[in-house]
């Protein structure tokens, strides 16, 4: 992992709490006006959705990060809104986690998992306004 990430207060780590890929997709709508004489013109009529992915795989018996994993999953119960950030400068906006998913492996006796792999499902939330006030409070608060 080249440029660590923030979701919120959950840090993506390397060892701890790592992720694997990032996918971003991004949706837009656009209308088909008939013209006479000629093709059609297009006119934009707005975005449908932003919606990005983190894969990853945590070893909690070496290396911990179930705690973060289940911290966004109590985010996306409560409905919080959380800041996405990259600590290279990069600002995705404000996000709300709309899916975590695992598929847990190698159990210890105590039904731990030894391997964990993840998906968080996150979609750019677009009903207020985003300012660097609101990230670093939800980062420190």
């Amino acid at each position: 992992m080249a440029i660590p990430m923030a979701l919120g207060p959950f840090m993506f780590h390397s060892l701890r709490f790592g992720f694997n890929g990032v996918g971003r997709d991004l949706s837009t709508r656009w209308a088909s006006i008939q013209t006479v004489g000629g093709l059609n013109r297009l006119q934009w009529t707005g975005g449908d959705e932003d919606t990005v992915l983190i894969e990853g795989v945590l070893f909690p018996e070496e290396f911990g990060g179930l705690s973060s994993l289940e911290g966004i999953r109590g985010a996306a119960q409560s409905g919080l809104v959380l800041p996405l950030i990259t600590l290279g400068g990069n600002v995705y906006g404000m996000h709300v986690v709309e899916m975590v998913s695992e598929d847990q492996s190698f159990h210890d006796r105590l039904g731990r998992p030894r391997k964990d792999v993840f998906r968080i499902g996150l979609k750019r939330y677009a009903g207020g306004g985003f300012s660097l006030i609101s990230v670093v409070q939800t980062l420190f608060g």
